[in-house]
């Protein structure tokens, strides 16, 4: 079955851009397109869509408070959010990863890695690990976040520090490969340590796996 997909940005041209892109694709399908968030969160209910490409900047309600509502809604856990931004003036990106999105891209990407991203989207994995994004990761996920929860002691104090090292690894932006080969493991064990790590400490996916770390104090930026 292809990956079903909501559009979701204020900007028709935008909209009917992606539209045509994604739907060349005999892997991906376009189920709805959304003009703002609380449309996006209704589309996202009716439809059931794998990935939701969110806009953050739209009138009305915006992307940030339609990634929470999706984020938060048990009946759509499996839906991953990928927000659209434009990467170096949008500092809602941590909040976005804070909220439970699973990555970002800019609106200035190419096409192929906006394809490659919905599809690494859906597949559970986040768009955190190009080495590219490293440093706006890092910028981002140090400052502080309005409303965010610091993770409790005892959920960090149960990683082993095999998991603590993965997870650093992760957080600074090293791909699932990248991580084995420096720590000479299969990539299926370093999957599996990070499967760990997100469950011990709550996390939704890696995209949210990273940014606890962060706000836990497990990462620190350099």
């Amino acid at each position: 079955m292809p990956i079903r997909v909501l559009i979701v940005d204020d900007q028709a041209l935008l909209r009917a851009t992606f539209r045509v892109l994604i739907d060349s694709c005999d892997d991906l399908e376009v189920v709805a397109e959304a003009a703002d968030g609380k449309q996006a969160v209704e589309l996202a209910r009716a439809h059931r869509p794998d990935v939701v490409l969110m806009d953050i900047r739209m009138p009305g309600t915006d992307g940030l408070a339609a990634t929470e509502a999706i984020c938060n809604d048990r009946d759509l856990k499996d839906i991953r959010v990928l927000v659209l931004t434009t990467f170096q003036s949008d500092e809602h990106v941590a909040q976005a990863l804070h909220l439970g999105a699973s990555g970002f891209l800019g609106k200035n990407t190419t096409a192929d890695a906006l394809l490659d991203g919905i599809r690494t989207i859906a597949a559970g994995d986040a768009l955190l690990s190009p080495t590219a994004t490293r440093s706006l990761i890092t910028h981002f996920l140090s400052a502080s976040v309005a409303g965010s929860e610091s993770v409790p002691p005892e959920q960090v104090a149960a990683l082993t520090p095999r998991e603590r090292e993965v997870v650093s690894l992760a957080a600074d932006g090293k791909s699932n490969t990248e991580i084995a080969d420096k720590l000479f493991l299969s990539v299926l064990t370093v999957r599996t340590h990070l499967q760990h790590a997100r469950t011990k400490l709550g996390a939704r996916d890696r995209a949210q796996l990273v940014a606890l770390a962060y706000q836990s104090g497990l990462v620190r930026t350099r």
